[in-house]
């Protein structure tokens, strides 16, 4: 068989320019300077895939809902990101990813390559289950044909998020079959234009299987049976399944960092904004206070040291306030019925504090352009464009391990919960570059309890910068037990994103059918069904996470 291999890179500039966009299902615009659609080879189509759906779960594992799962939050265009200030959220990125992998799938059917309708199986699972995940209900089975002509196509119905799963699952056990073979049996493997696996199609199939874990857990409380089934069969049959295990094998892709396109989300080198995208983001104090509590070593990967720590010294005269010796010092009758956190290390944003949260722990400037030298920036890491670090994290060998000890302590499958917790504790230190922490950290207060808490605050801990998955266990525990602060929308967290406006006034029936099926909540209030607070199929008679 012939492998193609190592092309240049102006090969790979040329995938840039082959994008299908969109501003909603109806339409689909094409690039009159792109390459035919009729005779692109899926060698052009696979890096744009692959790159474009891995910053979109960037952009969202670290944006808004790493608002909603206190990872992070706003000192300054905060509304949506920490109080879930939302109205009308697109999915149209995500379907515009999908219909140009189901483009690079139809053609790799027409030129019978195995390995790449594969990856557009994995592809199209990972894209759905996001959409399902955050909107619920959604366009599936005609949400592609669009090209095909016809109402059914044009105004897509909405399947439903049962069925959507149903399909996820199937396309994974699909992609496992066409990944089976060694890569010496595949045609036309361009390595350099998989951006994640370098075209190893063992990794990839362990990347398949490893997504089907997470949606059977996914399901797990609402059709227990089948996910114990299919959990089941995954860990009954390593050969035929194999799952990511080691942190080699997890679905990482790298920022080139070469421009703004192509740059890690918020970074310096490319914002025209003086670098306000990265000051405003901070660590949510929910996620450093949880972290210092077990000692944890990421913490000093993710975040900044307070820059100008306060004491509040009792023995100081009245009305003192001065810095001296790279210190705030103040007298306690000046913070008077005032939150101020002393932390000399590391203090983040508490959620939705208030309506001005670039005032948080007496910053002396507060407003947007503010720096606040009394409040954790993230590392510095996070202004450079690209790095090691800096990477789009799909699934890894932490979060394998984290629902493998789940399902053992939940009695959903066999093994030990123990075994697996310390082994996702292993994993996630080694993906960030600290596994030599991993004896003293396993030793102490993160030392394994047997409770599902800990298992899902460490996994939450470990979601960083793909908090949509923490969010997800979030809705179907309840875990970690996280509180709206103050300012948020309403006192609990949101459980979806809302329908846009634009589906609901084009596809008008098929939208609002799926609305009318929206469990309403009485934290839906006057958004009424179409609320971030109404439940999907998936939480509907559970009673989670409130």
């Amino acid at each position: 068989m012939k492998t193609i291999k190592n092309k240049s890179v102006a090969v790979m500039l040329l995938l840039l320019t082959f994008l299908f966009s969109c501003e909603d299902l109806t339409e689909t615009n094409q690039n009159p300077n792109g390459v035919d659609p009729t005779t692109v080879h899926p060698n052009l189509l696979i890096t744009t895939v692959l790159s474009e759906a891995s910053k979109q779960i960037v952009n969202y594992g670290f944006g808004d809902i790493a608002g909603v799962m206190q990872h992070t939050q706003k000192d300054a265009w905060f509304s949506g990101h920490n109080d879930y200030d939302w109205s009308d959220q697109s999915w149209a990125k995500f379907y515009e990813i999908l219909r140009n992998n189901n483009h690079m799938y139809n053609r790799s059917v027409e030129l019978g390559l195995e390995f790449h309708q594969g990856v557009a199986h994995v592809m199209k699972a990972l894209m759905f289950a996001h959409i399902t995940d955050i909107w619920g209900d959604a366009p599936y089975v005609n949400a592609l044909n669009g090209d095909q002509g016809g109402e059914e196509n044009l105004l897509p119905a909405f399947d439903s998020q049962q069925a959507i799963y149903n399909g996820i699952l199937e396309d994974l056990e699909t992609a496992n079959t066409l990944l089976s073979k060694n890569k010496s049996e595949y045609d036309e493997i361009f390595d350099d234009a998989d951006v994640i696996y370098g075209g190893d199609p063992t990794k990839w199939r362990k990347f398949a299987n490893s997504l089907m874990l997470r949606y059977y857990m996914r399901i797990s409380s609402k059709d227990p049976s089948t996910a114990t089934a299919g959990i089941a069969k995954i860990l009954g049959n390593s050969t035929q399944y194999p799952i990511i295990t080691d942190v080699a094998d997890d679905a990482n892709m790298a920022y080139p960092g070469t421009g703004e396109a192509d740059a890690w989300p918020g970074n310096t080198v490319f914002d025209g904004t003086s670098g306000s995208n990265y000051r405003r983001r901070k660590m949510c104090s929910t996620l450093v206070d949880a972290m210092q509590a077990v000692n944890d070593p990421r913490l000093a990967v993710w975040a900044n040291r307070v820059e100008v720590p306060i004491v509040v010294d009792a023995g100081l005269p009245a009305g003192t306030d001065e810095i001296i010796g790279g210190v705030r010092n103040i007298a306690p009758d000046v913070v008077a019925g005032r939150l101020v956190d002393t932390d000399p290390d590391y203090v983040g944003i508490p959620p939705s504090v208030s309506a001005l949260p670039s005032g948080h722990n007496l910053n002396p400037t507060p407003g947007q352009l503010s720096f606040n030298p009394h409040v954790s920036f993230l590392n510095d890491i996070y202004r450079e464009a690209s790095g090691p670090l800096l990477q789009a994290r799909l699934i890894s060998a932490a979060e394998v391990h984290f629902i493998l000890s789940e399902a053992a302590l939940e009695g959903l499958t066999g093994g030990d919960a123990q075994t697996h917790y310390e082994a996702a504790i292993m994993a996630s230190l080694e993906a960030w570059g600290i596994e030599d922490e991993y004896d003293t950290y396993i030793a102490g207060p993160a030392a394994y309890n047997g409770t599902q808490e800990q298992i899902l605050e460490q996994k939450w801990i470990a979601s960083w910068t793909n908090a949509a998955e923490s969010w997800a266990d979030f809705r179907r525990t309840g875990l970690p037990a996280l509180v709206a602060g103050p300012a948020a929308k309403r006192t609990v967290l949101p459980v979806r994103f809302y329908y846009m406006t634009k589906e609901l006034d084009i596809n008008t029936t098929n939208a609002e059918n799926a609305v009318s099926l929206l469990e309403e909540t009485a934290y839906s209030q006057a958004d009424g069904k179409n609320s971030a607070w109404s439940k999907s199929w998936l939480l509907q008679g559970m009673n989670k996470p409130w």
